[in-house]
């Protein structure tokens, strides 16, 4: 997405009272301390493992690392993980 467009999504996002979130197709991750994390907005599933989550985002990947995980729920756009966090970080791909 060019500057352009993420200037114009804030602005329909502020104006218009809508999640930014939504209107930019940005990831909404939610965490439970270190043992659920769960994410929304995703495009699908690259890898999963006992110690590793990566996730296709609009612009990029999102890699969560940690131990014991588990999937607990899996939506085309959702997804529930279960286990012990450790980090969560976004690798960008230009």
């Amino acid at each position: 997405m060019n500057k352009w467009q993420q200037r114009i999504g804030s602005w329909i996002a502020q104006h218009l009272d809508l999640p930014s979130d939504v209107i930019l197709e940005l990831p909404r991750i939610t965490t439970i301390g270190q043992i659920h994390a769960y994410i929304e907005n995703h495009k699908g599933l690259l890898i999963f493992s006992e110690q590793e989550l990566r996730l296709k985002l609009k612009q990029g990947q999102l890699k969560i690392t940690g131990k014991n995980f588990v999937l607990r729920m899996m939506l085309p756009e959702e997804i529930l993980l279960e286990g012990t966090i450790e980090n969560i970080s976004f690798i960008d791909q230009n």
